[in-house]
């Protein structure tokens, strides 16, 4: 019940603009440990022992609070991780925010170009427009994984806690888990926790994409381009979409002033249009709906 009602709240509100976030706290907690830690020697070591502590208190904090309503009442513990799954899950602000990327796109080239920037850590200001539509359905597929069906798995794993500790590991290699100087030893050790935490779900991501769209014959098409990705997770739901739209991704990135290459995921260098955006929306939303079913299942059983 706490999963589906959760689940419900996100399909209908997304994340809500105007109430406190878990991810902005945690993204304050990161900020300011990294301000003070990422600094002098040992950069590697503290950047390691910030991220393992901050992952390990909300786990805690989270256990803490769920023990305290579960003495109270069964319904005020229900709630509570109903909230903990409305909170994690970004499947609906996902969707809308891919979809305002091509809306604004055909006013104008500039309006795409910031509309992407919201969702992308790359520099936008010199895309074209096929640029900006690769970008938004590449981030799509990959923010499926990171927002929707790994927190779905850790939620599987170790219950609400474990799905409230993965989001501090994502909002941890979002915010310092870059190779720049400013935090290459700094936040390594969060980057590496990211793929390990993201491994099977990043996999898992893939496959569903390819049952929902019904083209199981993609595995191998999957399976070849998803190893190409500079990640070792992120090409897997990118290599998935990649199939399903006959297109491709990769190619040159400029991240904070760097140019960065990353290999092509696909070969047909088509142009993408609002179809394809629509397209890769339903699948997406298929996917989570297979994926929350399965979650589901494990609970009953």
């Amino acid at each position: 019940m706490s999963l589906l009602l959760g689940w419900l709240l996100d399909l209908l509100l997304g994340d809500p603009q105007r109430l406190p976030h878990p991810v902005v706290w945690f993204g304050r907690a990161i900020a300011f440990g990294e301000r003070h830690l990422n600094r002098g020697d040992s950069r590697k070591l503290k950047g390691a022992a910030m991220a393992v502590v901050l992952i390990a208190a909300v786990f805690g904090l989270a256990s803490a609070m769920r023990s305290l309503c579960g003495l109270f009442s069964g319904w005020m513990l229900m709630m509570l991780d109903a909230i903990i799954v409305f909170y994690c899950l970004a499947g609906t602000t996902l969707v809308r925010e891919v979809r305002q990327v091509f809306l604004a796109l055909d006013r104008s080239i500039e309006e795409g170009r910031q509309q992407v920037a919201r969702i992308v850590g790359r520099d936008t200001s010199g895309l074209t427009a096929q640029e900006v539509r690769t970008a938004a359905l590449e981030t799509l597929a990959e923010n499926l994984s990171d927002g929707v069906i790994a927190p779905l798995f850790w939620l599987a794993l170790l219950a609400p806690p474990g799905m409230l500790a993965y989001k501090m590991v994502n909002t941890l290699d979002s915010m310092i888990g870059y190779r720049t100087d400013r935090y290459r030893d700094f936040g390594c050790w969060a980057a590496r926790i990211d793929d390990v935490a993201n491994y099977i779900p990043a996999r898992l991501t893939a496959l569903l994409m390819v049952v929902a769209a019904g083209r199981p014959g993609l595995i191998a098409f999957v399976w070849r381009n998803g190893r190409r990705h500079a990640s070792p997770n992120s090409g897997y739901p990118e290599a998935a979409l990649a199939g399903l739209l006959d297109c491709r991704f990769g190619g040159p990135h400029t991240y904070f002033g760097m140019v960065v290459e990353k290999p092509f995921i696909g070969d047909n260098d088509r142009i993408l249009t609002t179809a394809d955006m629509q397209r890769a929306v339903r699948v997406n939303r298929m996917a989570e709906v297979l994926a929350v079913t399965l979650v589901s299942l494990r609970f009953l059983c």
